[in-house]
Parts: structure tokens; sequence; C-alpha cells
């Protein structure tokens, strides 16, 4: 059954790809945009639609679960690399503008964790039978 996984997520790539592509072709850019993510959120989708549907056997799903957690990692580390390989060759100003991203993302989420003044979270009930000392615990 890991076969349907393999062609679910082929599926999901190829659409991806086109669909990349056709956007790219619409926004004037000469390459795949936003592929890879439009290929993920095509395999979530695809695979919770079969599941609510009953197209989804137990040995499908961990087919499906199993080439999807496959496929997420390496396809991201591919496109990250190409970006890094893009911006370095793109010259200083596309250096700056990551670099300027990442420090106005890490300054907004520091502003957002002084300022936010949430109540934490409410404890998890401990199930019968578990042991109950913390981690690390006498």
């Amino acid at each position: 059954m890991i076969i349907y996984g393999v062609a679910l997520l082929a599926i999901c790539t190829l659409a991806g790809v086109i669909v990349g592509d056709m956007l790219g072709a619409l926004l004037g850019v000469k390459s795949n945009v936003g592929g890879v993510g439009i290929a993920m959120i095509l395999l979530i989708c695809a695979r919770l639609w079969m599941h609510r549907h009953g197209g989804m056997t137990k040995d499908c799903e961990m087919g499906v679960g199993f080439w999807g957690a496959m496929y997420i990692p390496v396809v991201v580390a591919m496109a990250a690399q190409q970006n890094v390989v893009t911006a370095l060759h793109g010259g200083p100003v596309a250096v700056l503008a990551a670099i300027g991203s990442v420090v106005l993302c890490g300054c907004t989420i520091a502003l957002i964790s002084r300022t936010h003044k949430g109540e934490p979270l409410p404890a998890e009930p401990l199930e019968p039978g578990v042991n109950a000392a913390p981690a690390g615990g006498r």
C-alpha cells in the first residue's frame, strides 16, 4: 500500500510544479514560484480528504505518512539551498535583504513576547498508571 503514498506524492509534486510555473509566468518571473509549498499543501489536503471520505486504509495512510515525512524535509532543504546560492550570486542587496528580514522577524518576536501577557496553558491531566514524577525527579 506504500505505492499509493508514492502515487499521491507524485501527483501532488507534479501539480505543485505546474501551478508554481504558471504562477511564475503570471508574475513575469522566469522560475517556479511556490511550487514546493503548493505541493506540500496539496499533499496534506489530499490526505485529509481521502481520510474523511473513507478512501484511506490504514496501510495506505502509513504509506502516505511515510512518504510525506520523507518528502517535506528533503524538498525544503533543496529549496533553501537554492535560495541561499541565488542570494549570494545576486549581490549584496539580496544578502542585506535576507539579514534584514531575519533581524526584523527576531525583533518582532522579542517585542511580542515582552508585551503579550497571556495566561499559561492549563496543566494536562495525568493518565492513570503513568509515573507522576517530573523528568529527572526523585
